[in-house]
């Protein structure tokens, strides 16, 4: 008779052949393994006959794992139930084509059948369906899901929509690469409120030829175009009628333009200072002990081989992982205290008179390696994992906020490095430096380390002391990471810093 490990272990392998990417159909998978996984909280429900696959074994896993596992189950659920007669409306069709990277709270979608329904899921997440009369005839495939095409969708935007999320509808319009696309849309349905909004938002951000173009097409085909610019703020995220290639590369630029004026503000009062190299190194040194904590991001949860196997020979259950914690910590420490030594060397050609950003550019590689090497050394890691950036998806626990996908890291990293170099003021390049590495999330693991380093590395460029962020406050710290992740609100996080800042150099 099969033991209870090797039972859960069967199941587990079940689940491995029929998850798609982290999403189950109840259909899919016998009771009996249905049961046991949920059971030993392997899988958790999203509706009935759909299920996600979540861990154990990690805090907030179940959050992390379903908002990982969202965009999947949108696309299978869509599918499944409606086939290809449906279409997400325009803001959640915008969201898609911009590579919106949080988690909406609600997707809205357009059905012809007469259903009107909202459909509850897991962590504060919904789907709201209703039906229309005016089915969209341009729709394009963006993940599996179908939505809106990108002219379309923005000829149908509402106004509240440039107030309530300027960035991605800047980010919209500057994706398009030819106002004729929308001028055919305007024309066909002869919609000059649409048109006069179009026209003052192209003019607002700088883009007047396009913003001539919808005008004189409109009033040439006799429509009287009242021209009213949607946007709210005073000056664009971005500068210039620059077309954008990459929404990711493009999200990163506007946050940092948009960010540095509030980080200067807040550190007005803070400002640069001589210091002694000699000095400036031992206090370095004298924080070392104080400083060597760090966080873990925590990745979306997938069922592996290794991890059946484990389960089979009894290896693994949740308690277990505490004592795997215990290796793991070791390897980090010594990963830390080496990654702090080359740090620390970097700091010194900093005061030298090395330019910081340029140091950072050509180091933090090196930083990660030999945080990461002892784990390597003892067979936890591959040493293809010391190679380069991630090449998988990444999800931070507790957070809507979800990291560009793999492919897009090497331009966004290129975007941020590019910023860092040419960033004058020391202070915004430790905060946003922190901040927008961390957005990225480069690695599979250590990003907050990383994040941590450089932000003292550059912050060592404007004779600013080595700051440590304190274990008892990293609910807050997190806290202010997801203001400016989510909301785009780089203030608290900015505070935090400085009052951590002033706290260490007490």
């Amino acid at each position: 008779m099969a033991s209870q490990n090797e039972r859960l272990a069967r199941a587990l392998e079940v689940l491995n052949e029929v998850q798609m990417d982290g999403i189950v159909r109840s259909s899919d998978i016998s009771r009996t393994y249905r049961d046991r996984l949920v059971k030993a909280e392997f899988l958790s429900e999203i509706i009935n006959g759909w299920l996600y696959v979540t861990h154990p074994g990690i805090p907030d896993g179940a959050s992390v794992s379903w908002y990982g596992a969202f965009w999947k189950f949108v696309s299978l659920y869509l599918q499944s139930r409606f086939g290809d007669d449906y279409c997400l409306s325009p803001e959640a069709s915008i969201k898609l084509h911009i590579r919106s990277t949080v988690i909406p709270t609600q997707i809205t979608l357009m059905v012809h059948e007469n259903i009107v329904q909202t459909l509850i899921l897991p962590s504060n997440t919904s789907l709201f369906i209703f039906p229309t009369k005016e089915f969209p005839t341009q729709r394009v495939q963006i993940d599996g899901i179908w939505v809106m095409d990108l002219p379309s969708a923005i000829t149908k935007l509402s106004e509240p929509f440039y107030r309530t999320n300027p960035e991605d509808a800047e980010i919209a319009l500057r994706m398009i690469r030819d106002a004729g696309a929308l001028l055919h849309l305007l024309l066909e349905g002869s919609n000059v409120v649409v048109a006069g909004r179009l026209i003052g938002a192209y003019n607002f951000l700088g883009y007047t030829q396009a913003a001539q173009q919808i005008r004189d097409a409109m009033e040439a085909a006799g429509n009287i175009v009242r021209i009213s610019n949607p946007f709210e703020r005073s000056v664009p995220m971005l500068t210039g009628a620059t077309r954008i290639a990459s929404p990711h590369v493009a999200r990163i630029q506007g946050l940092w333009a948009r960010m540095r004026g509030d980080v200067l503000r807040i550190f007005e009062a803070y400002p640069t200072r001589e210091v002694i190299a000699k000095d400036y190194l031992a206090e370095i040194e004298a924080r070392y002990v104080t400083d060597a904590y760090n966080s873990l991001s925590i990745e979306g949860y997938r069922v592996t081989p290794e991890l059946i196997e484990r389960v089979r020979q009894g290896a693994w259950n949740p308690a277990s992982v505490e004592a795997d914690n215990k290796e793991n910590d070791a390897l980090a420490a010594r990963g830390y205290f080496q990654a702090f030594q080359a740090v620390k060397q970097s700091i010194v050609r900093t005061l030298e008179g090395d330019d910081s950003a340029a140091i950072i550019e050509r180091e933090f590689q090196s930083w990660y390696r030999e945080m990461f090497s002892p784990a390597v050394t003892a067979g936890i890691l591959k040493a293809s994992q010391l190679a380069g950036y991630r090449n998988n998806p990444v999800y931070l626990r507790g957070s809507r906020y979800v990291p560009p996908a793999a492919d897009a890291i090497i331009d966004c990293m290129d975007a941020f490095l590019d910023l860092l170099r040419r960033e004058s003021q020391p202070i915004v390049r430790s905060v946003l430096g922190h901040f927008i590495f961390v957005y990225i999330h480069p690695y599979s693991d250590g990003n907050g380390r990383i994040g941590r380093f450089l932000m003292n590395a550059a912050l060592a460029g404007g004779g600013y002391p080595w700051t440590i962020i304190r274990q008892e406050h990293r609910a807050a710290y997190l806290a202010a990471l997801e203001d400016a992740s989510v909301h785009h609100d780089i203030g608290p996080f900015a505070r935090f810093v400085l009052e951590e800042m002033q706290a260490t150099d007490k």
